[in-house]
């Protein structure tokens, strides 16, 4: 009981009320998780870690809260305060993402002003659920007949978040899926919680039910029961595909809604303005350690301008500055634990090994690992193959446009691609033959507004986010068709 009292203490030095919330409490025992800064390994606050018992109650109470009214005006009012107090509210909330998370509290501040405009695209969606007018009187069967239909909610939603994004990607899911008036048990990483309660604290001080919505960090048996729950109507889950394929086999015949992940690419044209792209390249490659989902890891110059992006990719990464997430002077912060660190020091070795060159970066100190520039590096080494998820960008040269956008095109990802070019006809060519789920002309892969549809094809998801995308995607329409004969 002590240790839980001095627990509780760390939590409401963040403004937090509890260590997990089960839909109808804050859970004030128990707190046998610590939260740890990936800085410095220091401990920040500790939290519940659910079993599947727990998590199965917190399925049931949110089920039960479905049939209590709550309607589409006061669910939008709801969400429209909840964006205001996050904005009130800024930097406490901004300074809960980096303590966390690898985010320096520059890129923090940006994740807490853009889950404050997440929240307020998700109530302005409303209009969204009021569906449309039914053809029927285009078709001889339909005669006599009128009809609409109206979008409605699809219940329980498993929503499982990463730690990347530990407060935008959880209001992302959130956010939609409230506006669409569904319940949700929201599991956010183990490492990146504290976001996310503190989020749910935002939402029941704006007006949510209290029954609407769990929020637990839990075991991965209790994981595992939240997503098979036969009372779970969706599962919307940001990852990696190896999870995903894990949680697909669980969740079996229903709504599934998934981001996994990139291997996003950059072609920079001959025509092409080489210091933006070189600039754009280095911010796109190396923000938050290089682990976001848009982040920059492929380059394929023209072999007229490879030389000159390569030096000013290598001078641009020169000058940025590593060092404690806390310093409003510092671009890239530690990977999110040691072991990631490790993994990605592990991957560069090996494609050293077979034959790349390391213009820039390599080495790891703890959990930081330097801005790295390859080049030369093979086809098949992993930095290439699959999603690095640090700051590592590799950088290739290229004779024909077609070669170069079949290499992009060569992975199991199809997140988003960028091309640099003067040309509208190249801009254009590359936008109709690249197989991904945004081509960004004279932009790099690293964009992206809340509002637009957000996902890819293969192996980057299944469905597509987006604020309007996720209400769409949380809801579904039900027909209402009128016969007027006998209607008086």
């Amino acid at each position: 009981m002590a240790a839980d009292s001095v627990r509780m203490s760390e939590l409401a030095g963040l403004g937090i009320p509890g260590g997990g919330y089960t839909g109808v409490r804050w859970i004030t025992t128990g707190l046998d998780l610590v939260v740890s800064d990936p800085e410095d390994d220091s401990p920040i606050a500790h939290v519940h870690t659910a079993d599947a018992q727990e998590m199965s109650d917190a399925v049931g109470t949110v089920a039960a809260g479905l049939r209590e009214p709550w309607e589409l005006w006061r669910r939008r009012e709801t969400l429209e305060r909840a964006a205001a107090l996050l904005r009130e509210e800024h930097e406490r909330i901004a300074r809960i993402v980096s303590a966390e998370s690898s985010k320096t509290i520059t890129e923090a501040r940006r994740e807490a002003s853009r889950a404050a405009e997440t929240l307020r695209l998700s109530a302005a969606a409303a209009p969204l659920l009021e569906g449309e007018t039914l053809p029927l009187s285009d078709s001889a069967r339909g005669s006599g007949r009128i009809g609409w239909n109206r979008r409605e909610p699809l219940g329980v939603v498993a929503a499982i978040t990463p730690f990347n994004d530990p407060l935008n990607l959880v209001a992302h899911k959130v956010g939609p899926g409230l506006i669409a008036g569904n319940a949700i048990v929201l599991k956010p990483a183990a490492t990146t919680p504290l976001s996310a309660l503190a989020l749910v604290d935002v939402l029941l001080r704006a007006g949510m039910p209290a029954n609407r919505m769990a929020a637990l960090v839990a075991t991965r048996d209790a994981s595992s029961a939240l997503v098979s729950d036969p009372r779970v109507a969706a599962v919307s889950f940001t990852g990696g595909p190896a999870t995903g394929d894990v949680l697909a086999r669980l969740a079996g015949a229903r709504k599934i809604l998934m981001e996994l992940g990139g291997n996003n690419a950059v072609v920079v044209c001959a025509d092409a303005d080489v210091a933006e792209a070189a600039a754009a390249v280095v911010d796109g490659a190396f923000g938050v350690a290089g682990q976001n989902c848009l982040s920059v890891q492929r380059v394929f110059a023209h072999e007229s301008v490879y030389d000159e992006l390569v030096a000013r990719v290598v001078a641009g990464t020169g000058r940025l500055r590593v060092g404690s997430k806390r310093d409003a002077e510092t671009d890239v912060g530690p990977l999110i634990t040691e072991r990631e660190a490790r993994r990605v020091e592990e991957w560069v070795q090996e494609a050293v090994a077979a034959g790349a060159i390391v213009r820039s970066g390599g080495i790891r100190h703890g959990a930081f690992y330097e801005p790295t520039v390859l080049v030369d590096v093979p086809d098949d080494a992993r930095v290439m193959r699959e999603e690095v998820f640090g700051p590592v960008v590799s950088i290739m040269s290229f004779t024909d446009l077609d070669e170069a956008l079949h290499r992009v095109d060569d992975t199991d990802f199809g997140m988003q691609a960028g091309v640099y070019t003067a040309s509208l006809e190249t801009a254009l060519h590359a936008a109709e033959r690249l197989h991904v789920g945004s081509v960004l002309i004279n932009d790099t892969s690293d964009f992206r507004i809340d509002a637009m549809p957000f996902g890819g094809p293969k192996r980057s998801g299944v469905g597509r986010e987006g604020v309007a995308s996720a209400v769409r995607e949380l809801s579904e329409p039900k027909n209402v068709i009128v016969n007027r004969i006998g209607i008086g």
